[in-house]
């Protein structure tokens, strides 16, 4: 373990622990884990301005390696009210593996919204996931701690699920409310796939989440929801919550494909 943390600074970059691993491929990260990296990054550069962050979208270049992952941070348009900042984060070899803009707001005095709960019951009251143990760290295994209150992760259909990080992002530095919602948002599509995991792939290039309100809580909850068309293009949507309520919403497009059958050895038929 990296000090107990999702990332380690190492030199000018981040080193990821293995936990950070996505199913898919060892050594590439799920995308739950730099999109907490970058929130994190991003939302350290406005500290102090009083502005909050209003929509993350992170763009999923290349599979992410562990790193060192070396962070590059612009300023796209600076203000007092409004300001936007793009960021990348590029591998050892200096290709640019993972993209974000991040549009930060001055909070407004109104409040319109009415008075809200959940509208289903909270981590306590949920159940464990069914992500089986493997002979590897995982992310939705090893960095999350998962509890459903609708679905299941192999079970086709809508899901509604509490996450909760099991480590820091970044060692030695507190975790923001924020990039624990950057590192839930990341899970839409996994929960709440209408397709099964053994005969497709339903990979999503990006994510964006937009913040209704701060965040407040260590668990956060995704309700979501798969739709895919033929001749369209798929995507998941997430609605977002902390224990006091709702706090935004979360967008991913898919790439769906059939998996390629195995042939038998031998070339048998």
């Amino acid at each position: 373990m990296n000090d107990g943390a999702l990332f380690v600074r190492d030199g000018d970059g981040y080193l990821a622990d293995p936990v950070c691993d996505g199913p898919w491929a060892e050594g590439a990260l799920h995308g739950g884990a730099p999109a907490a990296l970058l929130a994190h990054l991003l939302s350290a550069e406005l500290d102090g301005t009083g502005l909050a962050l209003a929509r993350l979208t992170c763009e999923f270049v290349r599979p992410v390696p562990r790193g060192p992952l070396r962070p590059h941070i612009e300023v796209v348009r600076p203000g007092r009210r409004v300001t936007l900042l793009d960021s990348a984060l590029l591998d050892p070899g200096g290709e640019e593996v993972t993209r974000a803009r991040a549009l930060f707001l001055a909070p407004g005095e109104v409040d319109a919204s009415p008075a809200e709960g959940l509208p289903f019951p909270g981590p306590d009251e949920a159940q464990p996931t069914d992500w089986k143990p493997v002979d590897r760290p995982l992310f939705p295994a090893d960095g999350m701690e998962i509890r459903f209150v609708e679905g299941r992760f192999f079970e086709p259909g809508p899901a509604t699920a509490w996450f909760r990080l099991r480590h820091e992002v970044l060692a030695g530095e507190p975790t923001r409310p924020v990039d624990r919602v950057a590192a839930a948002g990341d899970f839409g599509n996994g929960i709440s796939s209408v397709l099964s995991w053994k005969q497709h792939t339903f990979i999503n290039p990006d994510l964006t989440i937009y913040f209704e309100r701060p965040p407040v809580d260590e668990w956060v909850a995704l309700r979501s929801r798969m739709r895919v068309h033929a001749g369209g293009i798929a995507g998941a949507e997430s609605e977002l919550y902390d224990r006091r309520g709702r706090i935004g919403h979360a967008t991913q497009s898919l790439l769906v494909a059939p998996v390629a059958p195995v042939a038998p050895p031998g070339g048998a038929t």
